[in-house]
């Protein structure tokens, strides 16, 4: 019995630090949305249009390729994270990760759909997927616990 509890108890400190770890990795991903957004709204500024006649290639400009670069990588680190939230089994993140995963590719099909035919509806939808696969990863980082003060877990010792 004595077993089974101390198991029980160190497996709590585990799954507070893993899902701390999730939480720090959804700020992660809001920094590479942002950091994406920017870099789109740089290109749709300065950077040359598609028309429905002419596309422009994902790397013909450094700020494209940086934006396709970086579009990559946060692929990546959203399919880590829903991996990472199934593997916790923690029903919130998994759906949230999941939202976000699929927006971010959503986004990304938009993005090779503007290129190949400078669609203004494919401009809205990154855009719009781009704000609910950021609504996905910032409530994800407000619900998620974060890390405690020393002294101020369950084990440690008290103030009062």
């Amino acid at each position: 019995m004595s077993q089974t509890h101390t198991a029980a108890q160190a497996a709590g400190p585990d799954r507070a630090a893993q899902l701390s770890r999730l939480r720090m990795s959804s700020l992660g991903a809001v920094v590479m949305l942002i950091l994406e957004f920017v870099l789109g709204m740089i290109y749709n500024l300065y950077g040359t249009a598609p028309t429905s006649a002419t596309s422009i290639g994902l790397f013909s400009s450094p700020v494209l390729a940086l934006h396709v670069i970086l579009a990559l990588l946060l692929l990546l680190a959203a399919v880590g994270q829903l991996v990472r939230a199934i593997s916790l089994r923690h029903p919130l993140s998994v759906w949230l990760s999941a939202a976000g995963l699929a927006a971010i590719v959503a986004a990304g099909g938009a993005g090779l759909g503007f290129t190949g035919h400078g669609a203004a509806g494919a401009s809205l939808g990154m855009s719009l997927a781009f704000a609910v696969a950021l609504a996905c990863y910032v409530v994800m980082a407000f619900v998620l616990p974060g890390t405690s003060p020393a002294g101020a877990s369950a084990g440690g010792p008290s103030t009062t």
